[in-house]
């Protein structure tokens, strides 16, 4: 797989550069823009909530535990890095999200 802007491999590591709406209608992956995978979440901002549905959402369409994924940069911002040790599967939705 070729690398893109929005992720890298590190190894065994998947790194995905994320950009986050919380506070939405649902969870969704919405679409790759430029250079961040965007996502919509229902959880507020506030105390983490965002953060801790955000690696939930990323372990289940990875396949992994939620403790392989975790939040290297951005806790407190809308645009984060997040890593994702030994994926199980690459899900061809999440990937072929095209840019709008």
């Amino acid at each position: 797989m070729t690398s893109q802007h929005w992720y890298r491999w590190d190894g065994a590591t998947l790194v995905l550069r994320v950009k986050v709406q919380p506070g939405a209608r649902n969870d969704d992956i919405i679409a790759v823009t430029g250079d961040t995978l965007r996502v919509r979440l229902r959880a507020p901002p506030t105390n983490g909530r965002a953060n801790q549905a955000l690696l939930a959402m990323l372990a289940a369409a990875f396949s992994v535990p939620k403790r392989n994924v975790t939040i290297r940069h951005g806790h407190g911002s809308r645009i984060k890095t997040v890593l994702i040790a030994h994926p199980l599967i690459m899900p061809d939705a999440l990937f072929s999200k095209n840019q709008p």
